[in-house]
């Protein structure tokens, strides 16, 4: 089983043909609600891909809220551990250009209001095969949540988004850091992403960045040093790309697979996830990305 402590927003995707510049007005020409956040997004992915998954986080008592509740567990998600706080739920505002790119605001809401891993959330951790982080959840109760699983001999993956800097408590109790090479950039202060794995290895165990559209680099303190090209399409929406990969890649890992073996199959999910229009939604189940990586043996 994965655990996943984090957060659960509602998506409020505007598409437009170019995004606006400040003080500019655009005109949009679709919008949707897709439930997604960090948290419930890398709860889904790693669901589709084929593992057992518990979400521990929080949603308002609206509209969204139950059907965030709703979605993730039609997704298969054990949604136990998914508190109801009165109040609006987690939502963030995305722009989606017609090159697939977005920008995002993120407003807490219930999410805010989690300051760490309750009784029952500890005893879910603690039987977990890996637990899955990411910061749109309070500092603290990130770092409560990864001391939980350090506690339990649980490996934690973190994904750093947003990108803030990172108490050495929290970086102490993570197996694995999972940065994009801008995030990576901010917390190690290198540009380059070698040098910027060199920086995060000094801090963790492993280390996995994912450069876009050039693939993925990973290293490890053993010394073991790759890097994954990307599988080449034609992005349509790369809002959930970076977490179906981090969903995707502890599904491989808790399975037993070799680092490079794994990096590939997350690869091939973010792949056909940002093939499709959505977070949550985009999503591939592990059929289709079986399928995907037999075409491309």
């Amino acid at each position: 089983m994965i655990s996943v402590f984090g957060s659960a927003n509602m998506d409020l995707v505007a598409y437009v043909s170019e995004a606006p510049k400040r003080g500019e007005t655009v005109t949009g020409h679709s919008f949707r609600t897709v439930p997604g956040g960090k948290g419930a997004n890398q709860a889904i992915a790693a669901a589709r891909a084929g593992a057992q998954v518990s979400f521990l986080g929080a949603v308002g008592d609206d509209g969204f809220g139950a059907e965030m509740r709703s979605t993730l567990a039609e997704a298969g998600v054990d949604v136990h551990g998914l508190r109801e706080v009165h109040g609006p739920s987690g939502i963030a505002h995305i722009v989606v250009d017609d090159a697939g790119g977005n920008s995002i605001i993120v407003v807490p809401g219930a999410n805010g209001t989690v300051t760490g891993p309750s009784g029952g959330d500890l005893a879910t951790i603690a039987g977990s095969r890996a637990l899955l982080l990411q910061l749109e959840l309070p500092m603290e109760a990130v770092m409560a949540a990864a001391e939980a699983a350090r506690v339990s001999g649980v490996p934690a993956v973190l994904t750093p988004a947003p990108a803030q800097p990172l108490p050495d408590e929290l970086l102490d109790a993570v197996t694995m850091i999972v940065p994009n090479e801008h995030e990576a950039a901010d917390i190690t202060g290198q540009a380059d992403p070698e040098a910027a794995l060199d920086a995060l290895l000094e801090r963790v165990e492993e280390a996995v960045i994912t450069l876009g559209s050039q693939g993925a680099l990973y290293g490890s303190r053993s010394g073991e040093r790759l890097r994954v090209p990307a599988i080449r399409v034609k992005a349509v929406d790369t809002t959930a790309a970076g977490d179906t990969f981090v969903g995707a890649l502890s599904v491989a890992r808790a399975e037993g697979l070799a680092p490079a073996e794994a990096l590939r199959f997350a690869s091939v999910a973010a792949a056909l996830s940002v093939q499709r229009a959505g977070a949550s939604t985009s999503m591939p189940v592990r059929a289709e990305i079986e399928d995907a990586l037999r075409k491309l043996s």
